[in-house]
């Protein structure tokens, strides 16, 4: 990771087709918090959503989550992610990093379900942990590169 920035708000995002969890952070903490979950089916509704905490956020960089297989290799919504993050990049004008997210939405599963969250409460949670969990490996990656 080549950013040199040590400061300033990192919002992260685990991309699906119907919802998108959000995660927020500050660089100088290295400490990732979910957000919010945008629920939207079309990525023009889904970039609008996102402009709205962009605009509220001021992030300094994106952070998304790229899904593959559980052995690394690409599969179609590995695709859908890497356009979307060109999506992100020319709308907003921020550095984009793609993260590894694999397991992250059962690791996010797992946590709620260890706090106790179940049904529908812990089904709308989900994506934010997910994207909480990937913005979290960004900041982890940072401080051991």
């Amino acid at each position: 990771m080549s950013f040199v920035d040590t400061h300033g708000t990192v919002l992260a995002f685990d991309l699906g087709l119907k919802r998108t969890g959000v995660a927020s952070g500050e660089l100088a903490l290295g400490i990732a918090h979910a957000l919010t979950v945008v629920a939207a089916e079309s990525t023009a509704a889904r970039l609008d959503a996102i402009a709205r905490l962009v605009a509220e956020w001021q992030p300094v960089l994106l952070v998304l989550g790229l899904p593959t297989h559980a052995d690394g290799s690409e599969h179609e919504m590995t695709r859908v992610a890497k356009n979307f993050a060109h999506k992100l990049e020319s709308r907003f004008g921020l550095p984009v990093f793609l993260v590894d997210e694999r397991h992250t939405s059962t690791a996010a599963e797992s946590e709620l379900r260890a706090r106790g969250i179940h049904g529908k409460k812990r089904q709308a949670l989900t994506d934010a942990v997910a994207a909480q969990l990937i913005l979290q490996g960004f900041f982890d990656a940072r401080l051991t590169a």
